[in-house]
């Protein structure tokens, strides 16, 4: 029997809504991925669409609990950073990647910063360049369109694209730093919405689409990035991964909008979750 993976996951806690660490837990987990959380803050609920959320900051108590693990020798064949609370956490997870890097672990950089065209209200434009720098350390970044345009110092244009635009857009991210690029929000026409993703090492993009709906599906971007991740690191090229990733998602909307749920509260996610592991090959793997 093969040693069990171990990820890192960097990102806030939202008591109620589905996204963050309430997603990438489970969805790791399921996936056969030993996941060890360091949350970044603890909310009530996440920020979209509720008001009078609690919300508390771990900025000084994220770097003494990774050192900690560190005392412990721990190694991690993955470290995934997705939302950070402040300015200063990203130089922490900078600090952090350069303690725990080694040659064969991976380091996954979401940049939650941005969508439609605006940064969320809590960001400014220092945070961009921030971010921009944290991107240098990862070996694959899976920003939307909106933050990609923040990185690379661009006007954000509204869809539908064209492939040149998203293949330049693509390519410009990768000179950023990662080897690896999955840029999602990625459509043509207003009836397919999706991923693409871009090797450099090969020098190769796919693109995965499904279904466009419209509306705000919120923690649909940590479920893709957290089930991309685990098909990554059970063995899948980034292409047939960011398939899986986009097939949960759609599955996981289309649920919720047959249920009629409060789209504030997240999207069922739970239950595509064997479909997930069955795709894996986990079901009769052991």
């Amino acid at each position: 029997m093969s040693k069990q993976k171990r990820v890192a996951a960097i990102h806030d806690i939202s008591g109620l809504g589905k996204c963050s660490l309430t997603v990438a837990l489970p969805i790791l987990s399921a996936a056969g991925i030993e996941t060890c959380v360091l949350p970044t803050a603890i909310l009530s609920t996440h920020t979209g669409g509720f008001t009078d959320f609690t919300y508390r900051d771990l900025t000084e108590d994220i770097l003494p609990f990774a050192k900690h693990w560190k005392s412990l020798d721990i190694e991690f064949d993955a470290m995934y950073s997705g939302f950070l609370g402040s300015f200063q956490q990203l130089s922490i997870v900078s600090e952090i990647f350069d303690i725990f890097q080694r040659k064969e672990n991976l380091i996954l950089v979401d940049p939650v910063m941005a969508d439609n065209g605006m940064l969320y209200q809590t960001f400014t434009p220092d945070f961009v360049d921030g971010m921009a720098k944290l991107c240098k350390k990862a070996d694959l970044i899976v920003p939307n369109i909106t933050e990609a345009a923040f990185l690379l110092g661009e006007s954000y244009q509204p869809g539908p694209y064209t492939r040149t635009y998203i293949e330049s857009l693509i390519k410009k991210l990768s000179s950023l730093g990662p080897k690896q690029v999955v840029l999602t929000g990625v459509y043509f026409d207003d009836k397919k919405l999706g991923a693409a993703t871009y090797d450099k090492n090969t020098d190769t993009i796919s693109y995965s689409f499904s279904q466009k709906f419209d509306g705000v599906f919120h923690g649909t971007g940590d479920i893709f990035a957290s089930v991309l991740l685990s098909a990554v690191l059970n063995g899948f090229e980034l292409s047939k991964a960011a398939q899986l990733a986009v097939k949960v998602v759609t599955q996981s909307i289309l649920r919720t909008r047959a249920a009629g749920t409060d789209l504030r509260f997240g999207v069922n996610f739970e239950n595509s979750i064997p479909y997930m592991i069955n795709e894996l090959g986990l079901l009769n793997k052991y």
